[in-house]
């Protein structure tokens, strides 16, 4: 079992950065993958970036070249950083784990951040 603890959303203005975090702890030794979703409101949940064990990363095209996933293996930490942020970005950010990387259902989530970029 893995527990994930999400911080670092806020109100920012079009433009303008954040840095969310996610801080893993039980056992993290059977994570494979970690990822950042989010879902706006009316919206699907979508993955916004993803990144492995090994380092391999991957993002989707909305936010390809303005986020950038990271992780800080002695701190059991995931970060995202978002910068020139758009009020489509708007959302509650959720961070996940994976475990089987053959598998596509994550397995742990956390509990939330709201991002709300005004314009």
């Amino acid at each position: 079992q893995v527990q994930l603890v999400e911080s670092g959303g806020g109100l920012v203005q079009a433009g303008g950065s954040l840095r969310l975090s996610c801080a893993a702890s039980g056992s993290i030794f059977s994570i494979s993958v970690m990822a950042w979703y989010r879902q706006a409101p009316g919206n699907k949940r979508e993955q916004v970036a993803a990144i492995t064990s090994g380092g391999s990363t991957n993002y989707a095209d909305s936010v390809k070249g303005r986020f950038t996933i990271s992780r800080d293996n002695a701190k059991n930490t995931v970060y995202l950083q978002m910068n020139s942020l758009k009020p489509e970005d708007t959302a509650v950010y959720y961070c996940a784990a994976l475990f089987d990387p053959y598998d596509s259902d994550y397995d742990s989530w956390g509990q939330g951040t709201l991002v709300t970029v005004s314009s």
